[in-house]
């Protein structure tokens, strides 16, 4: 399943109404941190195929989400299931790290 650049205007289709769980990036092109986040959730979005959506809300065009999810401080990763946030994740971390963190959150 591909990365979804999502919207203000698409973000509940795409993220609250979706039947797998969703990861959303908020991220920005000057952050230095989300463009080295960038590949990796792009890499894992492939590994995750079929068990979860993956999916990237740029702030700057987007504030009206950031603002909803309180988003202070980036690279912050979501994750919903069912509509709701259920782990949040901030900053870069390698992809092994992001990985076992994306488990533990699924098991919730």
């Amino acid at each position: 399943m591909p990365l979804v650049h999502l919207t203000d205007a698409t973000f509940d289709q795409e993220v609250l109404k979706s039947d797998l769980p969703v990861i959303v990036d908020f991220w920005a092109g000057w952050c230095g941190p989300c463009r080295m986040v960038g590949p990796i959730f792009e890499e894992l979005s492939g590994e995750y195929a079929g068990k979860l959506k993956f999916g990237k809300v740029d702030v700057d065009a987007n504030p009206a989400k950031s603002a909803q999810y309180g988003i202070r401080s980036i690279p912050a990763l979501l994750v919903f299931k069912g509509g709701r946030v259920v782990d949040t994740i901030i900053g870069a971390m390698p992809k092994a790290a992001l990985a076992q963190k994306i488990d533990g959150a699924l098991a919730k």
